[in-house]
């Protein structure tokens, strides 16, 4: 535009065009022009970004809305960045002298092309957007999808990235994404089988479990972690040399772990002082040729 302007004024005035140098000149201005503005425009909206990102972490009332803010803002970002760079490419070749209509048409039959032979793509990003608009997957919870389960070190429209227990980094397409279990949402049960004799007072072994539990309610590094105390269901089965029984303690996401490993060790430890038997496979034999005969109570290991 300016140099069209520059180049009617000396036509009018002197009767001579614009030289090819200047016009060389002028191009790469305009291109240096486009890039000064688009480093500025997004230095501007990535600061709008970080402002905005402050203020809705101050408003938010826990760590779960936190990290959904932290989610959406990263996710925005790098659709703010593309955005830019795109624009500023094709302003910076239409600069040039690159005629962009034509290009614009052929990407347009190019991503229809690319559309039908890239559906998983499409899929993973509008499954991707549809995650993040109904909060399902945040930066940092521990979930699992497709079969892997582990903490989610990145979110994007794309795929979500899980490192797992042992360390092992899984990338999980979002297209491929039917099912999220998301073990980091308020609370979460640290759920207990016990097997006990079946010699063994089973209202005793109630009493002492809720004794233990209590106890870690009290517990240094365990105590604010346990939300209430133990739910005992009962006997959950008869077992081939035990008496199933069934509890769960409501924990703070993410510490049913912890906090039933620490439980069961404790409860060990109450077992053994209160003559409690924790039972190992065993097996009646019975003698064919004498009825009367007591039966004999075999171990594992074969030994009477």
């Amino acid at each position: 535009m300016f140099q069209e302007t520059l180049n009617e004024i000396l036509k009018s005035h002197f009767g001579a065009a614009v030289p090819m140098w200047a016009t060389v000149v002028f191009s790469l201005f305009n291109v240096v022009l486009i890039l000064g503005l688009a480093w500025f425009v997004r230095v501007l909206i990535m600061r709008s970004i970080r402002v905005l990102q402050s203020r809705l972490s101050l408003a938010s009332h826990d760590d779960e809305e936190k990290k959904r803010v932290e989610t959406l803002v990263r996710v925005f970002r790098y659709v703010t960045s593309v955005t830019i760079v795109v624009v500023t490419i094709m302003l910076a070749m239409s600069e040039m002298g690159v005629s962009i209509a034509p290009l614009l048409a052929t990407a347009g039959v190019a991503g229809i092309a690319i559309g039908f032979g890239a559906q998983s793509v499409v899929k993973d990003y509008f499954t991707g957007i549809v995650m993040l608009l109904e909060n399902q997957i945040r930066q940092g919870d521990i979930v699992e999808v497709a079969g892997k389960a582990g903490f989610v070190e990145e979110v994007t429209l794309r795929y979500v990235r899980l490192r797992d227990y042992q360390g092992s980094v899984h990338f999980v397409p979002n297209g491929v994404i039917t099912t999220v279990t998301n073990l980091s949402r308020n609370f979460a049960f640290a759920v207990i089988d016990i097997g006990v004799s079946y010699r063994a007072d089973l209202d005793q072994v109630f009493n002492i479990m809720r004794d233990v539990s209590g106890a870690l309610r009290h517990d240094p590094v365990f105590g604010e972690r346990v939300l209430d105390d133990i739910e005992i269901a009962g006997v959950d089965q008869w077992a081939d040399s035990a008496v199933m029984i069934k509890a769960r303690i409501k924990v703070v996401a993410l510490w049913h772990g912890p906090i039933r490993r620490e439980y069961l060790r404790q409860l060990k430890v109450a077992f053994d002082a209160n003559n409690i038997e924790i039972p190992f496979p065993q097996r009646v034999i019975y003698s064919k040729d004498d009825k009367k005969e007591t039966p004999k109570e075999v171990s594992r290991d074969g030994e009477s």
